[in-house]
């Protein structure tokens, strides 16, 4: 019988507790081993010539070179998944996107220890963070095929939403009145690059878009404000009470969940607390069947890369509600996680590159109608 190889993780922080930390939150999930530790980017190179990791978690402050430089260096040549592991919000929230923009394919917050609760909340979004990473594709990367995941029991929508029957949700889509149409996006790993391509070309008048990316709390804000200074539409951090307006784009806040709420042709969002769904919180199956219940065949869903099955189930519950659904192609996404899972599923009308994102979303607001949710 084969036994499935370890991802194997180096860690760069020149905080010896913190690598002391990751090493032993990294070490206690049986899909994960710490390959190295490197307390600077050159102790890294050195431990990279002797061999060269699955996933590397980086702090961007580091001695003798800085890590956003190093990552620079690394993607240029010799790329490999790299995880950003920082304590820098908004502070360092240009140099956070600008990881990103080098290819870095997520942002997990450094491990807090103060209770059990934080401890195991940062344990669950750092493994699951090196496990996506592992998975990733991108322009000059070669590497073996990762092991597979073992799928950790999780909670569904239903504790944050409560779903409706069959029978209340054909009343509820026969009956939903004509409203504005209202963009839902869900995203995870790769999504931060995915999203910016996707909103910059999309024009001041867009139809109004609510989007969860799975990012830790303060750093959905510093990605907001990046976006928002390179889009021709605003985007911000969605606040409770929020109104989902036209031109306008509402990031779910780091570690709440994000729900559309209407009140006759008016949107706006709530943001609550709540356990972690599909893994997450926030989550897109919250988002994605909050919009089914609230907008059905007003809204359009779409899901973009990222790891593992958070918004398939919801996504699903859109299109039988009569929403427009649309999945990335797996040539376009860094991880071809979620998507898939909605593909699979039946979730999707149809499934499109990166590139034709922004142009169905167009021509959604346009004649949104017509398009249609089911088959």
């Amino acid at each position: 019988m084969m036994v499935s190889r370890k991802i194997r993780v180096l860690i760069v922080d020149d905080s010896a507790s913190v690598r002391m930390t990751l090493s032993e939150i990294i070490a206690s999930d049986p899909d994960l081993e710490v390959m190295a530790t490197a307390a600077d980017p050159y102790v890294a190179v050195e431990r990279i010539r002797q061999e060269v990791p699955d996933v590397m978690f980086l702090d961007i402050e580091l001695p003798r070179m800085d890590g956003l430089t190093f990552l620079r260096k690394i993607m240029s040549q010799r790329p490999i998944p790299v995880v950003i592991c920082s304590s820098l919000a908004e502070a360092g929230s240009e140099t956070l996107m600008q990881a990103l923009e080098a290819g870095a394919v997520d942002v997990v917050a450094k491990p807090r220890v103060d209770t059990t609760q934080f401890l195991q909340e940062s344990r669950m979004r750092i493994c699951d963070a090196a496990k996506a990473a592992a998975h990733a594709k991108f322009r000059g990367m070669q590497k073996a095929a990762p092991p597979p995941i073992n799928v950790e029991a999780k909670l569904t929508a239903d504790a944050i939403i409560p779903p409706v029957s069959a029978a209340r949700a054909a009343s509820m889509r026969a009956n939903m009145p004509v409203t504005d149409p209202i963009i839902c996006i869900g995203a995870s790993t790769g999504g931060t690059e995915a999203l910016r391509d996707v909103l910059e070309h999309l024009p001041a008048t867009s139809p109004a878009i609510i989007i969860v990316q799975h990012m830790p709390e303060k750093f959905t804000n510093a990605f907001a404000k990046r976006l928002n200074g390179l889009c021709a539409i605003e985007v911000k951090e969605a606040e409770d009470g929020d109104v989902v307006q036209a031109g306008r784009a509402l990031i779910a806040p780091g570690n709440q969940h994000m729900l559309l709420r209407r009140a006759g042709s008016r949107y706006t969002v709530s943001i609550v607390d709540g356990p972690h769904v599909s893994r997450h919180r926030p989550s897109v199956d919250v988002m994605f069947r909050s919009a089914s219940q609230t907008a059905g065949r007003n809204a359009m869903g779409v899901i973009l890369t990222g790891m593992g099955d958070d918004g398939a189930r919801g996504l699903l519950e859109m299109r039988e509600a009569g929403s427009h659904t649309i999945a990335q192609d797996e040539d376009s996404c860094v991880v071809f996680g979620m998507p898939k899972e909605a593909i699979q599923r039946g979730a999707a009308v149809k499934i499109v590159p990166l590139k034709r994102v922004a142009d169905e979303i167009e021509a959604f607001g346009l004649n949104p109608r017509r398009m249609g949710g089911t088959a």
